[in-house]
């Protein structure tokens, strides 16, 4: 049995250090208070290079980041608010994204990491939110908005409840949802996509919009998500 799992999580952005070293330690915090190994994985190796390291992890976390996936990617033509993508972050994000699937590797995305997901699975975005909720509200406000959780999820499992206040940091969120995923919570004020999950009982799948690792130390519920990738891992 694996006691401390490997968690392979990529740096939030390529050329934007200062976010990606404000925002990984958040993310690192949640996985080893969990009882995993946070592994970081570089945007800046070759392919070969960046397979060897994931083969050493047992799970991925995909976390945010400023940029925005492609719309390319999803036939999509650029919307005028859509920001850069960053395809560094993206091949990294698919390399793990591929082998996690093939190997049936425990996968946990966070904000961009439930679009780039999505998208990975052949799914789309809404592009710019438009709506009367504040999706946008940032790292400084604690509570957004409300998530409501389908019962029957594997979501409601873990966190034992049916709703949550959460935080929120986005201006995209899935649309269509990709092959093999399911919408298990959605904001009720405006049917904004919150959650997707795996739709295979026998592999962990699980991308939530808001940021349980910035509310991480006071949410009993966001311990319980990363408590869940971990234990998954461990699986």
């Amino acid at each position: 049995m694996i006691t401390r799992p490997r968690i392979a999580i990529p740096v939030p952005h390529s050329s934007d250090p200062k976010y990606a070293e404000r925002a990984l330690p958040q993310y690192e915090h949640g996985i080893t208070a969990s009882g995993g190994e946070a592994v970081r994985i570089p945007l800046d190796k070759l392919p070969a290079e960046v397979m060897k390291l994931i083969d050493t992890c047992q799970a991925v976390l995909l976390p945010g980041s400023p940029a925005d996936v492609d719309p390319a990617k999803y036939d999509q033509p650029k919307h005028e608010k859509t920001e850069k993508p960053d395809p560094a972050r993206d091949t990294v994000d698919e390399l793990l994204l591929q082998d996690a699937y093939n190997m049936r590797k425990p996968i946990f995305g966070i904000c961009y990491g439930l679009q780039i997901l999505n998208v990975y699975r052949s799914g789309t975005l809404v592009q710019h939110i438009e709506s009367n909720v504040n999706h946008e509200a940032g790292r400084n406000v604690p509570i957004a908005h409300q998530a409501a959780i389908e019962p029957n999820s594997e979501l409601a499992q873990i966190v034992g409840r049916e709703e949550l206040l959460v935080n929120s940091s986005h201006h995209q969120s899935a649309e269509k949802v990709g092959d093999g995923l399911r919408i298990v919570a959605r904001c009720p004020a405006d049917g904004i996509i919150e959650a997707i999950e795996g739709t295979n009982p026998d592999h962990f799948v699980l991308a939530v919009q808001w940021h349980p690792e910035r509310s991480f130390d006071g949410d009993p519920a966001s311990q319980k998500v990363f408590a869940a990738l971990i234990e998954a891992a461990r699986g």
